[in-house]
C-alpha cells in the first residue's frame, strides 16, 4: 500500500498561509475553487498554469466542499478584509495605493 502525503494543508496547520491551499505552495484552496467553479476552467489547465497535479487540482477542490464551514470563515475573513481596506485609506491592496515619493 502507497503512503500519500495529504496534498491540501489548512491555515491552521501551514507556516506559510493563513487559509487551506496546496501543501508546500501559496495556492489557496479559494483559488482553485473560483478557477475551476466560477471561472469554468479545466482541472487540467488549472493544474499545467500552476505546475500542479491534476490530484492536486481535485484535492483542493475536495477540501472545498468537505470543508464548508472552514471555507465559509476564510471568505468571511477576505470580505472582512476588503471592508478594512474600503474604510482605511492607509490600507495597502495593490501597488496603485503606495504614494509616489
Amino acid at each position: 500500500m502507497s503512503s500519500q502525503l495529504n496534498t491540501v494543508i489548512s491555515g491552521d496547520d501551514s507556516e506559510i498561509h493563513d487559509e487551506p491551499h496546496i501543501r508546500d505552495r501559496r495556492i489557496t484552496v479559494s483559488h482553485i475553487n473560483a478557477l475551476v467553479e466560477e471561472r469554468g476552467l479545466d482541472a487540467r489547465t488549472v493544474a499545467d498554469r500552476f505546475d500542479l497535479t491534476a490530484a492536486d487540482v481535485y484535492h483542493a477542490l475536495a477540501y472545498y466542499y468537505d470543508h464548508p464551514e472552514e471555507m465559509r470563515a476564510v471568505e468571511e475573513h477576505r470580505q472582512e478584509l476588503r471592508d478594512t481596506a474600503r474604510e482605511d485609506p492607509r490600507v495597502v491592496t495593490g501597488p496603485e495605493d503606495i504614494p509616489e515619493a
